[in-house]
């Protein structure tokens, strides 16, 4: 798919012109940002926007999250369990706190390929 990301009015008016025109090649709609199929049209239309608009227009290639190969077992078991805390107000922190789950920090730090993140 393409990630279209728009940062101007006028960027971002075309972009709900090219999508009500082409709803067909619309993967989702976000605002200011849409999702289009990653096919010859959805290029172009990507294109079209950015030699409209330049900087104002950002088109990224995106693939679909496979979480059961691309997320760690442990952080699937800490989203799932976090998901059923007795308390709902507890935040992440507190709950991760005195048991297996990895910390915010730790999984801050660390990106999906299990590199650490050398952004310093």
């Amino acid at each position: 798919m393409l990630l279209v990301v728009t940062y101007s009015q006028a960027a971002r008016q075309t972009l709900r012109n090219v999508c009500n025109g082409h709803d067909e090649t619309v993967v989702q709609r976000f605002g200011r940002a849409a999702l289009l199929e990653a096919t010859e049209l959805g290029a172009f239309l990507a294109l079209r926007l950015r030699a409209k608009h330049a900087g104002d227009v950002q088109v990224e290639r995106t693939a679909a999250f496979n979480e059961f190969e691309e997320a760690p077992d442990a952080v699937r078991d800490a989203a799932s369990a976090y998901e059923d805390r007795e308390h709902s107000s507890t935040p992440y922190a507190k709950f991760a706190v005195g048991t297996d789950h990895p910390t915010p920090d730790a999984m801050r730090g660390t990106d999906l390929s299990g590199d650490a993140d050398r952004r310093g």
